[in-house]
């Protein structure tokens, strides 16, 4: 267990600072924000979705009435899978709730010392446990879904990429896209190179263990065997041909998430014509800070991806 938490410490102190630089820049000069009052919608906070403490929902629901059906986008927070909450998104979900989606942000049960077994594994089952509960949370409310997008950052990233491809299938409304930044797409330890995972089969088997919720030996990543355990969080291992299409971003200078982690995602895509857009960030490390036009150019995709796939 130890590799997992020297792993989720520096995460989280990593990408927490990262964060905290491209907030301070703003680069964008406020375009990315909105002016939230009555008049753009309404949020209803920590509604529930299951039993444990950390299940907990905010829904943002878009002031214009008028249409028959509406697009979900579910943003879900960064922190390491250890920290962070669904409040700290709270800028990007009015911004899409005032172009006139309903959007969510999900809390799941983080691993702690309070929830030794969570994992990411158990993070993505809260999640796909969440979808049924948003979707009638908004119906309920009056706002039809026929539609939806998964998104997030860094830890949030992962978790979106893997109800992308693992559990779109079960989901209560279509997934017709994805975007995320720097989240962990696959586990293969000759990737993990940030962590000394590929010189290192122990501390491969104490790392991916904890992330998947169960125990591996260094045996088990020598001779392959690991692989069907981390199955369930891998995203690439889930993509096939119509699954929805990605946007993702990942920082080259990355230290937290190994950005090589992202290429069998992406070979997967490819080998399934699935469509994607991929931006690599040469300068930037976890917060993908040092490269302004890239990530200017990444948020003009994503709007055209939203024209695109989440627009009747």
């Amino acid at each position: 267990m130890m590799w997992g938490l020297i792993y989720s410490a520096v995460f989280v102190s990593v990408f927490a600072v990262s964060a905290v630089l491209k907030i301070k820049a703003d680069p964008f000069h406020g375009k990315y924000t909105v002016d939230w009052n009555d008049s753009v919608g309404t949020v209803y906070t920590d509604l529930p979705y299951g039993d444990g403490q950390a299940n907990t929902f905010d829904l943002y629901l878009p002031a214009d009435r008028t249409k028959e059906h509406y697009g979900l986008i579910v943003y879900l927070h960064a922190g390491g899978f250890t920290s962070g909450d669904k409040s700290g998104d709270e800028g990007i979900l009015k911004w899409l709730c005032a172009k006139g989606y309903v959007t969510a942000g999900i809390n799941y049960t983080l691993f702690s010392e309070e929830n030794p077994t969570a994992s990411v594994y158990s993070q993505t089952m809260d999640v796909k446990s969440a979808m049924p509960r948003v979707v009638a949370e908004a119906e309920k409310r009056g706002y039809p879904l026929d539609r939806m997008a998964i998104a997030g950052g860094s830890a949030g990233g992962t978790l979106a990429l893997v109800y992308a491809y693992r559990d779109a299938d079960s989901a209560p409304v279509p997934v017709k896209m994805v975007f995320e930044m720097v989240g962990p797409a696959s586990f293969y330890y000759e990737d993990w190179t940030n962590y000394g995972l590929d010189k290192s089969p122990e501390a491969a088997a104490k790392l991916f263990g904890a992330m998947c919720g169960t125990t591996l030996t260094p045996e088990m990543i020598t001779s392959g065997e690991y692989l069907a355990y981390v199955k369930p969080i891998s995203a690439d291992r889930w993509v096939k041909e119509g699954a929805a299409p990605a946007l993702l971003a990942y920082g080259t200078c990355d230290k937290v998430c190994p950005y090589l982690s992202v290429k069998p995602l992406l070979a997967a895509l490819e080998k399934n014509g699935v469509p994607h857009d991929y931006f690599e960030f040469p300068h930037s490390g976890h917060g993908l800070q040092n490269d302004n036009k890239l990530y200017a150019q990444y948020m003009d995709t994503l709007e055209e991806y939203l024209a695109a796939y989440m627009n009747a």
